[in-house]
């Protein structure tokens, strides 16, 4: 526990020197360079104080950091204008002051005054302090959101508020030296005028959530160095921290509810719902399902309108959470759009929660097309903010959570398998709900990933890339592929340039190559193109192009194009094979993700 409260003091300090903290920066140096010579100090305690509040009291009400969106967030918005205009007008502001400065004989009896003040202004700029989130703030949100709160993870969230805090106290100090430096040269009000100015233009540019459009902005440029936009990630994405990330996360009520039921009596066969040679699943009440939350765009809807679980009482619900580049998710769709065609007319609805990966799968556009191609004519529901997700306090893609009529919980299946078990669950929740004449059990299986599946999924960006003779790292660089009889089984290499970022690799110049020794049967791999500009690549096996016979869907006469952002099929073998891989790619297409069954 003590490491991980290093870990999170070093990560709240790492994040106070990226330009994520940039938009309050200029309310934190402004506040502090006027008033007593406690007001930097008032002014790091409000905001520590809030800020903490913010992360672990207020996140299971805002479902999210920093109170993005209301009242509390309009709130500090109207302080800080309020302070800026004040500010402008200095006598106005020593009016305002001097009440204040009297609360500090309730403080410390040190010199100086603005302390009371300054909590004030720091508390608001604590309520709309939004830095991007790394895996220990996220952590502490998401555990917070999903009503989890303990001693530990409060704890976690101290000590990172200490790190960040720590750090703007040095700025609000040394701004405020370097200021009085400036104000000894000027004359009048002219610099509490002008602090005053830039407090009110930033309060005024956070009404329009122009700090968060900003922040937003920056997760997503991959053109910004690393050390600059997350100094701290090879730290906070370490064995070390994640294994102890994990024990702050309560494992998923409804999946530790079905362990304690283990014991509970078996479902006994109905002639007509039972499956004949499938045992059907326990099926005990595992508790209300959440409803959806904190969505964006619904597909498959009449007007896309959302769904609740009020609307859908009465009928059996299927909740799968799935990313449509996620191959394990992939290869459940045909045996989730044949449950759906077979038991829809009976009261069976399915409603699949896209909760991203990538970036490029928060896009709208890309899960409507993908919803279009894999033939899905089930809902389906965005939830690029993971707020269903973490409703259910899921942790896996695919996970089904099975729905009854009344809208409890009572059947989980994280991963893939146990297909008949699961249509025999149904089954019997259908029977449960009145639906007596059921039709025969269905035909629609899944894709079966290979038996003797040896390489496994294998990530392409420099932070979670793994198995590479040398490692890609940050930016654009140059390597030399070794060998193909010098790689390991497993193993993989870059030949020529590429650009590395945070999700993906860009080839820097033409043909640029990766390869591997791999053993599967099917291999694939998440790509995307710039523009959505077509633009073609080559699969060789054992160095020659993959033969027809061989080569995926997407491929033909050893070349494939890449324009959509999707997963696209490079090999599929008739069984497991070992053999070295080359892709080759041109520059504009961004490589993800191999995956292999």
């Amino acid at each position: 526990m003590l490491l991980l409260l290093l870990f999170a003091l070093i990560a709240g300090a790492g994040t106070a020197i990226t330009p994520c903290v940039l938009p309050v920066l200029p309310a934190l140096l402004s506040a502090s360079a006027t008033g007593g010579r406690r007001r930097p100090i008032g002014i790091v305690v409000g905001l520590a104080t809030t800020f903490t509040i913010a992360i672990v009291a207020l996140a299971q009400i805002t479902k999210g950091i920093g109170l993005a969106a209301g009242a509390t967030r309009t709130l500090a918005v109207i302080i800080l204008i309020g302070f800026g205009a004040v500010m402008l007008i200095p006598d106005l502001a020593a009016r305002v002051q001097a009440p204040l400065s009297r609360l500090a004989r309730f403080g410390p009896r040190t010199r100086g005054t603005g302390f009371w003040s300054g909590l004030g202004v720091g508390g608001a700029l604590g309520f709309v302090c939004a830095p991007c989130a790394g895996p220990i703030l996220a952590a502490v949100i998401s555990v917070s959101a999903s009503g989890n709160t303990s001693a530990r993870l409060i704890a976690v969230a101290i000590a990172y508020v200490a790190g960040l805090t720590a750090v703007l106290t040095l700025y609000a100090l040394g701004g405020r030296h370097l200021i009085d430096f400036v104000r000894k040269h000027t004359r009048g009000h002219i610099v509490e005028r002008s602090l005053g100015a830039v407090l009110l233009l930033t309060g005024v540019l956070m009404a329009f959530n122009l700090d968060v459009r900003f922040e937003s902005a920056l997760a997503q440029d991959a053109s910004l160095p690393a050390f600059l936009t997350d100094p701290t990630r090879s730290l906070e994405n370490s064995t070390a921290v994640q294994d102890r990330l994990a024990s702050l996360r309560a494992p998923s009520r409804f999946a530790q509810r079905q362990t304690e039921e283990a014991s509970t009596k078996p479902v006994p066969d109905t002639i007509g719902v039972s499956i004949p040679g499938v045992k059907t699943p326990k099926l005990p009440d595992l508790g209300h399902a959440p409803d959806f939350t904190d969505n964006q765009e619904w597909f498959n809807t009449p007007a896309s309108r959302p769904l609740t679980m009020i609307g859908l009482r009465g009928h059996v619900v299927l909740v799968d959470f799935w990313t449509y580049t996620c191959i394990n998710c992939i290869r459940t769709l045909p045996f989730l759009k044949g449950l759906y065609a077979t038991y829809h007319r009976y009261g069976l609805d399915i409603v699949g929660v896209e909760s991203p990966e990538f970036a490029f799968e928060q896009e709208a556009s890309n899960v409507r097309q993908a919803v279009h191609a894999d033939g899905i004519i089930y809902p389906v529901v965005q939830d690029n903010d993971l707020g269903t997700w973490n409703a259910y306090q899921n942790q896996y893609w695919p996970a089904e959570y099975f729905i009854d009529a009344h809208g409890e919980v009572r059947h989980t299946q994280f991963g893939e398998g146990e297909y008949k078990q699961d249509e025999a669950a149904v089954r019997q929740l259908l029977f449960e709900a009145g639906a007596t004449h059921l039709p025969p059990p269905m035909t629609a299986t899944a894709i079966t990933p290979s038996s003797q599946l040896g390489t496994p999924e294998t990530y392409l960006d420099y932070q979670r890339a793994v198995g590479f003779a040398q490692q890609p790292s940050p930016g654009t660089h140059a390597y030399s592929a070794p060998s193909p009889s010098a790689l390991q089984l497993n193993e993989f290499a870059l030949g020529g340039t590429w650009d590395a970022g945070p999700q993906s690799i860009t080839p820097g110049s033409r043909n640029a190559t990766i390869e591997g020794a791999i053993q599967a049967a099917h291999v694939y791999l998440v790509m995307t193109s710039a523009g959505n500009v077509p633009r073609t690549g080559r699969v060789l096996l054992n160095g020659r192009p993959v033969p027809d016979d061989q080569a995926g869907a997407d491929v033909q006469n050893g070349t494939f194009t890449v324009q959509g952002q999707r997963l696209y099929s490079l090999v599929s073998l008739p069984t497991d094979a070992q053999f070295v891989l080359t892709v080759e790619l041109p520059p504009g297409v961004s490589a993800y993700d191999f995956t292999f069954g």
